[in-house]
């Protein structure tokens, strides 16, 4: 979706300054409502891209004058009361007043170090040949979904070249919408940071991770290009 949370070269935010590399969390509360995200997340009420979706659905004033972990935090409480697990009534004093929603499984504390290492792999086997080839010029889709898309706004209709291939991944795009993995190619495409903003830029290119469906080829006929991004 075009939210808040798409800031790539926009200008008037200020200077990014990276922390320090050992500075994880600024307060106490952060490293919990971390670890609420990844405990619930465990449990399978919702998945990966549903999660990042409702970190970008927050109001856009409410996105930009958050920290990190607020903003975590308060996706969380969105996903959980949209799943009944919790009420406004028992966020507002603490005091529980339901019974605990059943859940598909629990991450127990013994269990956290493995799955931290493995991880929540997205590879799947490819349903089709990749449709572009490394070396090959393409067009990011000028598209502008509702829902949660990982194409960002600043390379939309823009052109670029393929650099690598990395298998088939799940497509978040209708992963956030609950309407399953879609397994789609994924793309390191190239973009030339003039093609995205001018002469003025002083950056030379841009690198962005792309799934088959937000590219198309140069060649086509922009006059008709689909301004969907639904899976092939």
């Amino acid at each position: 979706m075009n939210g808040a949370q798409d800031l790539g070269g926009m200008q008037g935010f200020g200077r990014v300054v990276p922390d320090a590399d050992d500075e994880h969390f600024h307060e106490a509360w952060e490293s919990r409502a971390f670890a609420l995200t990844l405990a619930m997340g465990a449990t399978g009420s919702w998945n990966l891209d549903q999660g990042r979706f409702a970190r970008e659905s927050l109001p856009p004033a409410q996105y930009l004058a958050s920290t990190y972990y607020r903003i975590w935090f308060e996706a969380l409480v969105r996903l959980m009361l949209e799943r009944g697990q919790i009420t406004e009534a028992e966020l507002a004093d603490g005091q529980m007043r339901e019974p605990p929603s059943p859940l598909a499984r629990v991450l127990s504390a013994d269990a956290v170090p493995a799955v931290l290492a493995r991880g929540a792999p997205t590879e799947r086997e490819a349903p089709s040949p990749a449709r572009f080839a490394v070396g090959e010029d393409v067009l990011a889709r000028q598209i502008n979904p509702a829902t949660h898309t990982r194409l960002p706004r600043y390379v939309r209709g823009r052109q670029g070249t393929i650099v690598s291939l990395h298998g088939t991944h799940v497509y978040p795009d209708t992963h956030a919408r609950g309407e399953g993995e879609s397994p789609c190619w994924l793309y390191t495409v190239r973009f030339d940071a003039r093609e995205l903003w001018g002469a003025d830029t002083t950056a030379s290119s841009v690198f962005v991770d792309c799934w088959e469906p937000y590219l198309e080829p140069l060649a086509i006929d922009r006059a008709h290009s689909p301004t969907s991004a639904g899976p092939r």
